[in-house]
């Protein structure tokens, strides 16, 4: 089993580990610490290690952020983790906070006072992040200030777990599609342009794709904690911890990249003095830019430069993730055929689906790794958005109520990311008419086509309309990008209502996932992953527009869609998603389950 089922936080965390950081605090004369969820790579998901949050506050969700001051402290998550966070966190030591509406920065000007000291680590930190923080406290007369030692660091102490050492290996070039060579020298010619000199590169996944290789120290994605000085002529130094390195690997990379230990990088950064370095705000810490600025470098900011060019995937790519999903696809028929015969005869609870659903994709033979935790909601839990089901949590499936699954699996050629809502027994009205709203948002966002240089968030409206005509919303994006067997969440590309200004580009891969969610009742959301591409021609057209193809192939609960809610067009649409599940799928499927799958993917 990938997935575990124990909790390895609780809300104590927060009355035993705050006490200690006050303490480490005080030792360096700070009245306030700030605590990102991020880590030193601006990871999303963590490595143990760096679970900094999590250790403070109980809270484990992959969004969010602490204040700690002397006397008081406050922790803040977005919309998808009102409910988690209630439940992990100790609101007798933090008070819960929205991250998005006002978020750290007002807290810290309604919260700090004048001649106050609130350290922060500049590895954990965006320089934007901090100029936002830094004009916060500025207007009470408080300060930041940079630690050498992260008090939470020297809090956690000896219980704070290792560092990861996984292997670092090749991602062969038929997955790859483009060596590692012609990549370095795309990105050093995108480099000449911006009249840099190199790049400091720190994100995990634009150094798993400019290198082609991949590793295992971030949990759920084959992802190499390490950084990168890529030179204008494509060569570069690529700097790993030893461990991890492997004679393979050096011939791998041949002799264009040079490998190095971390601590070899602040000299390797002082070496830049009089370049011009590239180096990504919202990707590399302040540390970076105080070493470079100190080294007498020039820093150019600029967005990473392997971050467009890695969301674009190229042919194989495509093709790969395709394979991906049909092979993933017809594990998913076999777990939603087990949960419309077994599972419908007799109750079944949250960590048996998880663990059946796993098994179904284990039994392909292909699978490396899951792309998440499974979200399994049953009957109230699926209101969760990111719920997580424990040993202590886990719910059993209720009659007349839904379940929400949402899953993926990382495969050498693709990462996959499905959520579906099913129905246990006989559903309400209520419930198949929010569902069947949901799927209209789901089918517009499928089916629009757009001009070049749309982006995500022009986009986000289609798939709530439905909701919104209704008096109905959800609490978190439509949409994020997805890799190539590297985060199942992958910028630059994402559909929200949060202002995004990367317009959609042809191999872009993003999820359609819109949803609805009432508290302590039910949630419902419908997830496909799908690709930018050339749209066919319009009739009578005079602009040439992009469109999405969908790579998801698992049926949808017929059960749950009221047809005369759907328009004659999305009646068809949906008939034709599921022909072709059908028709991609069934291959692959034989007997009772393939029986099955005929009659979820017939016509409505």
């Amino acid at each position: 089993m990938y997935q575990t089922f124990d909790e390895t936080t609780d809300p104590s965390f927060g009355p035993k580990h705050v006490p200690l950081i006050r303490a480490a605090m005080k030792a360096q004369g700070l009245d306030g610490f700030l605590a990102p969820h991020e880590d030193e790579h601006q990871n999303e998901y963590l490595p143990a290690a760096n679970d900094r949050l999590g250790w403070a506050s109980g809270f484990t969700g992959s969004a969010g952020a602490a204040v700690i001051l002397a006397d008081k402290a406050a922790i803040f998550v977005d919309g998808r983790y009102t409910l988690q966070v209630r439940d992990q966190v100790d609101q007798g030591v933090f008070e819960i906070r929205d991250l998005v509406e006002g978020g750290v920065p007002a807290y810290l000007e309604s919260a700090t006072t004048r001649g106050q000291v609130i350290g922060y680590d500049p590895r954990l930190h965006s320089p934007d992040a901090l100029e936002r923080l830094k004009a916060a406290v500025a207007k009470t007369g408080a300060r930041l200030k940079p630690v050498e030692r992260n008090p939470l660091d020297e809090a956690w102490g000896s219980a704070r777990p290792a560092q990861p050492t996984a292997p670092v290996v090749p991602h062969p070039l038929e997955y790859a599609g483009e060596e590692s060579g012609a990549k370095r020298a795309r990105i050093g010619a995108a480099l000449k342009g911006q009249n840099a000199d190199a790049t400091v590169l720190t994100a995990p996944a634009s150094i798993a794709w400019l290198f082609n290789v991949r590793g295992g120290d971030v949990i759920r994605s084959p992802l190499p904690l390490g950084q990168a000085i890529l030179n204008q002529d494509g060569t570069a130094r690529l700097f790993l911890d030893p461990v991890k390195v492997s004679g393979e690997l050096r011939a791998w990379l041949g002799n264009e990249v040079r490998l190095e230990t971390p601590d070899e990088l602040p000299s390797a950064l002082a070496e830049l003095k009089g370049k011009r370095v590239l180096v990504d705000p919202g990707q590399s810490s302040a540390w970076y830019f105080d070493a470079l600025g100190e080294a007498g470098a020039e820093v150019v900011r600029g967005e990473d430069p392997c971050a467009l060019p890695r969301a674009c995937k190229n042919a194989v790519e495509i093709a790969g993730t395709a394979e991906a999903h049909a092979r993933d696809g017809a594990a998913v028929s076999r777990f939603l055929h087990w949960l419309a015969t077994e599972a419908q005869g007799r109750t079944v609870d949250e960590i048996e689906v998880v663990t059946k659903l796993e098994g179904f994709r284990q039994a392909t033979g292909a699978l490396k790794d899951l792309s998440f935790d499974t979200i399994a909601g049953a009957a109230s839990n699926g209101a969760i958005v990111h719920y997580r089901p424990t040993t202590r949590l886990n719910k059993q499936t209720e009659r007349g109520s839904l379940l929400l699954v949402d899953s993926g699996a990382q495969y050498l050629d693709g990462t996959t990311d499905i959520t579906r809502t099913v129905a246990i027994g006989e559903p309400s009205q209520e419930m198949r008419e929010r569902f069947t709203l949901v799927l209209k948002g789901h089918l517009a966002l499928a089916a629009i086509r757009f001009p070049a240089g749309t982006t995500g968030s022009a986009l986000d409206a289609l798939a709530r309309a439905p909701l919104w005509n209704a008096g109905l919303d959800y609490d978190h994006g439509t949409g994020h990008g997805v890799g190539s067997y590297l985060g199942v969440h992958e910028g630059p590309q994402r559909i929200s209502k949060l202002p995004n200004f990367v317009a959609l580009r042809p191999g872009m891969i993003v999820s359609n996932e819109p949803g609805y969610y009432k508290e302590g009742a039910y949630g419902i959301r419908i997830e496909n992953l799908q690709y930018v591409t050339q749209a066919a021609p319009i009739a009578g057209g005079e602009r040439p527009m992009l469109g999405f193809q969908t790579l998801t192939l698992a049926p949808i609960d017929r059960r749950l869609i009221v047809v005369e809610m759907l328009s004659p067009a999305e009646r068809a649409q949906m008939d034709a998603y599921h022909a072709r599940v059908l028709a991609e799928v069934g291959p692959r499927l034989d007997g009772e389950v393939r029986a099955w799958l005929e009659a979820a993917c017939a016509p409505l």
